[in-house]
C-alpha cells in the first residue's frame, strides 16, 4: 500500500487557510522533511494556482486542501439577529454590517476542475465528503484524496464514497472543527484514542491531527496507528508564517488562559483563544457557515489592523502555550524525536 503522504518524515504541515500557510511555510516544511499541504480555502483558482506551481519547484509531494461546500441555507431570522447583535462591535470601527447573508461555495468547481487538469500528488478535504464522481476524477488525474473526519461515522461514510484515506481530527485542533454536520460539537477525545476507535472499523490508512504539543503528543498518534501526524498550531509563531502581528502576540500574551470551541466568529465549530468578543456572542451565534464568516470578516479585518486581539479569530489548538518563534525546521526537528521513539507506528 503507497503511504498517504511522502514525507521523510512522518509530519505533516497543516493547511492553516487566512494567510498562516503560505509559500513560505510550504517551502520550509518541504526543506525539513515534513510533507506539506498547501490551504486551498478563500483562495481564488488564480492564486491557488500560483502557489501550486511554486510547490512544484520544491522537488517534493505534496498536498492542496479544499474546502467542501455544505449546501445549507442559513436561518435568515437567526441570521439577521445575529447581525444586529455585532452592530455594536462593528461601530467601533465605523462599518455597517448586512442583514442579508452571503453565501458562497469557495470558487468549488474552478478548483475541482484546476486539479483535474493540473493534479498534485494529494488533495484533501474538509467540513464534509464531496460527490463521489468529484472524488473518483481527482483520482483519475493521479491525485490520492484524504477525507477530514471527526467521528467512526463521518469515517465510514468517506470510505464509502472511495476516499483513499483519513486526516483524523481530534477536538483539540485549532481553527475549524472538520466536523461534517456544523450544528454538532465534537465529543471530547483525545486523538490518538480517536485514531484507534476509528481504524478499529474502517480500515483506510490514516493521519492524526489535534493536541499535537511537544513530540510525546506525536508518538502518541503515530503508535495509535497514524501514519503521520498533521502540525498546525506549533507553526503558528514561527518565522516562515504568515501569521499576523496581531495573532501572534496575543498566542504568547498571559491574558489569554484558554482556548474555547466557538461559532460566534464564522457559524461553524472553530478552536481559539477565548476572548472578550467570545464571551458576548458563544451563546447567541447561529450555525451559519459561510455566511456568518462574510458577516465578521470586516470586523475581524478592521481589528487585525488596530492590534485589538479581543475582536479577532484568535485560531489556536489546546497546546498552543508551546508554539515557539524562530525557524519551523526547528518545530519538525522537535517532533520528530517523538517520532523516532515510536514502535510500530501505522502499522497493523
Amino acid at each position: 500500500m503507497n503511504r498517504l503522504i511522502s514525507s521523510r518524515l512522518p509530519l505533516a504541515a497543516a493547511p492553516m487557510a487566512g494567510g498562516p500557510t503560505g509559500p513560505d511555510l510550504t517551502a520550509a516544511a518541504a526543506r525539513a522533511g515534513a510533507f506539506p499541504f498547501i490551504a486551498g480555502g478563500y483562495k481564488t483558482p488564480e492564486a491557488l494556482r500560483g502557489e501550486i506551481d511554486a510547490a512544484r519547484t520544491l522537488g517534493v509531494d505534496f498536498g492542496v486542501n479544499l474546502f467542501v461546500p455544505e449546501g445549507r441555507s442559513p436561518d435568515r431570522a437567526a441570521f439577521r439577529a445575529y447581525a444586529a447583535e455585532l452592530q455594536p462591535e462593528a461601530d467601533a470601527y465605523g462599518l455597517t454590517l448586512s442583514p442579508d447573508p452571503v453565501l458562497d461555495d469557495d470558487h468549488w468547481s474552478a478548483k475541482l476542475q484546476l486539479l483535474t487538469e493540473h493534479p498534485v500528488p494529494v488533495v484533501s478535504m474538509t467540513f464534509g465528503i464531496p460527490d463521489p464522481a468529484d472524488i473518483a476524477a481527482l483520482q483519475d488525474a493521479g491525485s490520492r484524496v484524504l477525507i477530514s473526519v471527526t467521528s467512526s461515522e463521518e469515517a465510514e461514510s468517506a470510505r464509502s464514497a472511495g476516499a483513499d484515506g483519513l486526516v483524523i481530527q481530534g477536538p483539540q485542533a485549532g481553527g475549524h472543527s472538520a466536523v461534517h454536520d456544523p450544528r454538532r460539537t465534537p465529543e471530547p477525545a483525545e486523538t490518538p484514542d480517536a485514531v484507534r476507535q476509528i481504524r478499529s472499523r474502517v480500515p483506510l490508512p490514516v493521519i492524526g491531527a489535534g493536541g499535537v504539543d511537544g513530540p510525546d503528543a506525536a508518538r502518541r498518534i503515530l503508535d495509535a496507528g497514524a501514519e503521520g501526524v498533521v502540525v498546525g498550531t506549533l507553526l503558528l509563531r514561527t518565522d516562515e508564517a504568515g501569521t499576523s502581528p496581531t495573532h501572534r502576540a496575543a498566542l504568547s500574551d498571559p491574558k489569554f488562559e484558554e482556548t474555547v470551541l466557538t461559532r460566534a466568529f464564522t457559524g461553524r465549530p472553530a478552536r481559539a483563544l477565548r476572548s472578550r468578543f467570545i464571551d458576548r456572542h458563544h451563546d447567541t451565534a447561529p450555525t451559519a457557515y459561510p455566511a456568518l464568516h462574510h458577516l465578521t470578516k470586516p470586523i475581524r479585518a478592521a481589528a487585525g489592523s488596530a492590534g485589538d486581539a479581543q475582536r479577532l479569530h484568535l485560531w489556536a489548538g489546546t497546546g498552543w502555550r508551546s508554539a515557539p518563534e524562530g525557524p519551523a525546521a526547528r518545530v519538525f526537528e522537535w517532533l520528530a524525536e517523538g517520532a523516532d521513539r515510536s514502535e510500530g507506528a501505522g502499522q497493523d
